[in-house]
């Protein structure tokens, strides 16, 4: 079922107008960012960090392409300033999706301790945030797409544990 999650991810993604998406690795969208890597009619941009892929994401808007990016929650505040200075004062929408670390459960302590700020931070940012626990709630995904292009706003897709399978 993951397998078809991944397909079913990107597969909205493109049928949203998506061709440019850049990532930073992580464990649990290891399979997402696979299937972007070899998607056809999509430039994947892998990036160093976050707030790099964020202003990929805002060149290719400027250039008319609509871009996505694939990251964890651990580089949210990393974020910030290019969320605040360039993504929301150009009103550049940009879904990201985003691997939610830190619950119960997780083996990484580094990770738990931003996971007690990330929903804080978008909150703060006036971001709207949806979440993803079961696979069910993939079926979302377009409409999350459609309103971050119709409103030219930045949307975080907080894309838990669960959702993956676990650790």
């Amino acid at each position: 079922m993951v397998e078809d999650i991944n397909v079913r991810i990107v597969d909205d993604l493109v049928a949203n107008g998506v061709t440019l998406i850049t990532t930073v690795p992580c464990k649990q969208l290891a399979e997402v960012i696979r299937e972007v890597e070899y998607r056809e009619g999509v430039l994947h941009i892998p990036s160093n960090k976050e707030d790099e892929g964020m202003g990929l994401c805002a060149g290719a808007f400027m250039g008319g392409r609509r871009a996505a990016i694939i990251m964890q929650n651990t580089a949210v505040g990393v974020t910030i300033n290019a969320l605040t200075t360039l993504i929301q004062y150009y009103r550049i929408p940009l879904p990201m999706l985003i691997s939610y670390r830190g619950g119960l459960g997780e083996p990484v302590a580094c990770q738990v301790e931003m996971a007690v700020h990330t929903e804080a931070l978008l909150a703060e940012l006036n971001i709207p945030t949806f979440h993803f626990r079961r696979t069910a709630d993939v079926e979302d995904l377009d409409k999350i797409l459609k309103f971050t292009f119709m409103c030219n706003k930045p949307v975080a897709i907080l894309s838990h544990t669960s959702f993956w399978g676990g650790y």
